[in-house]
């Protein structure tokens, strides 16, 4: 049995869940999850041993100096929580680490034990993945359950994916089996502008993340990262003929796939963001302390500074791949667009 010290009863949370390696291209969904720390201020509670789920050969710890004593950094995965104010407070609990190297069920089992001790209501796990989507148009995003009843009450896709999977997959399936709702949230970053950071990407998930859970989250200076983000491909994007007209393929095949589906549904998904952080939403402050992670920036202009776009491949996966699978995760800028299917 997990015994937790100094963690106060929490109000109706929610785990978030995010993993580096084979499922976050772009470290969009790791790098949403760090967001929500540093903005709600997160107290990291416990770390799952790194002796038991890492390789340190692929995933190597780091040596560093405080005040010339050499401290040693060993690659784990942490779990902190946030206390989020307003008029309706809801807790969460965030999970951020790398994905496992071995013991994969073990692993989840160790997640699920934190879940139950801390009377978590549904686990959410971002992921993202690489996609055939132009970065000039807004991200899909993908809400995915095994879940047929939280499908058809959150308006989520029920998972059909068959295929190799990662540690997202894993733990979502996991969550089902032990009765936990689970969710999957997938952002599709494009192919050929995969490296990381990719703000726009982030900013799609934590909109996403923000419906489903009906808290007003902190954005920061995450839209103009975003604006600068697709700034910068675009500048890059011109610069290579190739590029440009592959960029434009894209963009002509996904409006001509979307004509139809300005549907009320997502204009009325945007009017009630709108609405939530004009009003002050459902979310507020947070009232613990804690730390997170920055993106590249340029030190000269401020701006996030996009890497080269390479040559498109033809063989990047289709969205509605396994995430991870061959590819990373595609996003966009001040928001993402909210899809269908994705993988589990």
């Amino acid at each position: 049995m997990i015994e937790l010290e100094g963690v106060p009863e929490l109000i109706d949370p929610v785990m978030v869940a995010a993993f580096e390696g084979w499922n976050d291209a772009g470290d969009a969904a790791s790098t949403a999850v760090a967001h929500l720390d540093r903005e709600w201020k997160g107290e990291v509670f416990a770390a799952l041993d790194a002796e038991d789920y890492y390789d340190f050969q692929v995933n190597r710890p780091t040596v560093w100096l405080d005040g010339g004593v050499r401290k040693i950094t060993w690659p784990t995965t942490r779990l902190s929580v946030v206390r989020v104010g307003g008029d309706k407070p809801r807790d969460l609990v965030l999970v951020r680490g790398i994905e496992p190297s071995m013991r994969w069920r073990s692993f989840c089992n160790e997640i699920l034990g934190f879940a139950h001790e801390l009377g978590v209501e549904m686990v959410v796990i971002l992921g993202a993945l690489l996609g055939d989507t132009p970065h000039t148009r807004p991200v899909p995003v993908s809400g995915i359950t095994s879940d047929p009843d939280l499908a058809r009450t959150m308006d989520l896709e029920e998972t059909r994916y068959e295929g190799p999977t990662g540690i997202v997959g894993i733990l979502q399936e996991a969550c089902t089996h032990a009765g936990v709702p689970a969710v999957s949230l997938w952002a599709a970053v494009p192919h050929y502008v995969s490296q990381p950071p990719n703000p726009k990407a982030t900013l799609a998930l934590l909109n996403r993340l923000e419906d489903l859970i009906g808290l007003r989250i902190p954005l920061g200076e995450l839209p103009e990262d975003a604006r600068a983000w697709q700034l910068g491909v675009d500048q890059l994007a011109a610069e290579d003929t190739e590029v440009a007209e592959y960029v434009q393929t894209l963009e002509e095949a996904r409006d001509t796939a979307e004509l139809p589906e300005a549907s009320g549904e997502a204009i009325a998904r945007e009017f009630e963001r709108y609405l939530r952080r004009r009003d002050g939403g459902h979310g507020g402050h947070a009232t613990d302390g804690g730390e997170g992670s920055s993106y590249l920036r340029d030190t000269s202009s401020g701006r996030t500074r996009p890497p080269a776009p390479p040559r498109p491949e033809p063989d990047a996966a289709e969205p509605g791949d396994e995430p991870g699978a061959e590819r990373e995760p595609d996003r966009e800028d001040d928001g993402g667009e909210a899809t269908g299917s994705s993988e589990d």
